[in-house]
């Protein structure tokens, strides 16, 4: 790690908090309805299926032609909530192997119930799949395609016992 200024880092925040932060009584409401879809590449249509929809649980809900791409998939996983975990293959393209790139995508974190949270950590475990466990709330592992996720245990719009939402 570089030499950070630490102090100049927690004055920048404070600064936004201070500038932009309101209150929740005093927020307006979203132009949003939600998260219609986010959208990864998949190396592999059955492997994911198999993991997303096997190992942790979220159904398949469509699969269909890419407008984009003659022959490549796009298909969906409900992820809850009304929300949708999408994915495209490109065959006959070489996209490569998934890169975590500073500026891109970090994770993708999905909230869900603890007791399912821990049902989930077993069928990791039964699956192989390696995970890192933060804070007894956050697993944090690999799909398939090289992107990570995150499984957290607390409900939406809180996040290690502080309300974000």
């Amino acid at each position: 790690m570089t030499d950070i200024d630490l102090t100049a880092i927690d004055t920048e925040r404070e600064r936004i908090r201070e500038a932009y932060l309101r209150p929740a009584e005093e927020r307006p409401g979203s132009s949003a309805r939600g998260l219609h879809h986010f959208a990864v590449v998949a190396r592999d249509v059955e492997e994911t299926v198999r993991f997303y929809q096997g190992v942790l649980e979220f159904p398949l809900t469509e699969i269909f032609e890419n407008r984009d791409y003659r022959g490549s998939n796009h298909f969906f996983f409900d992820i809850g909530n009304g929300n949708l975990l999408a994915f495209f293959d490109f065959p006959g393209l070489d996209v490569g192997p998934y890169a975590e790139v500073l500026g891109g995508l970090h994770h993708i974190a999905i909230s869900v119930d603890p007791d399912t949270w821990t049902r989930l950590r077993g069928r990791l475990d039964d699956a192989g799949v390696e995970y890192l466990e933060e804070s007894g709330s956050s697993l944090y592992f690999r799909d398939p395609n090289g992107a990570r996720l995150e499984l957290i245990s607390d409900p939406l719009g809180e996040m290690y016992g502080a309300k974000v939402l």
